[in-house]
């Protein structure tokens, strides 16, 4: 298994959208519970959406509606697109894996494979 990679983000003023990428380009198998995470200064790692192996979408507070999650290629490459963004929304934003196709977790602790993250900045 290699890193994952992410991608997509900028800066965007508040009401805008982006769209965010994860790329798993050294992953033999498919089919992984993905997640994508998102973390301020100072504050814990929030899990905002997941998506399992079957491509059921569960999403946390964050997400508000707003965003959706979607993957292709059984989850070697999965998406965040993030509309109506606000300024809270700021964050570094990180794609998560589990070992298996199964989430029922939107915690940072039950994910083992990390990304670096991609910065999205929302201005007011």
């Amino acid at each position: 298994q290699g890193p994952l990679v992410e991608s997509g983000g900028g800066s965007v003023q508040a009401g805008g959208s982006l769209r965010l990428s994860c790329a798993a380009p050294g992953y033999r198998y498919s089919g992984y519970c993905t997640g994508w995470f998102r973390q301020s200064p100072g504050k814990e790692r929030e899990g905002v959406a997941t998506i399992d192996g079957w491509g059921k979408p569960t999403y946390g507070p964050a997400a508000e509606g707003r965003f959706t999650i979607s993957g292709e290629n059984a989850n070697r490459n999965v998406y965040l697109q993030m509309n109506s963004l606000k300024p809270e929304d700021t964050a570094m934003y990180y794609c998560g894996r589990r070992g298996g196709p199964t989430c029922h977790t939107l915690s940072a602790a039950d994910f083992g494979s990390w990304g670096q993250g991609t910065q999205v900045t929302v201005s007011s």
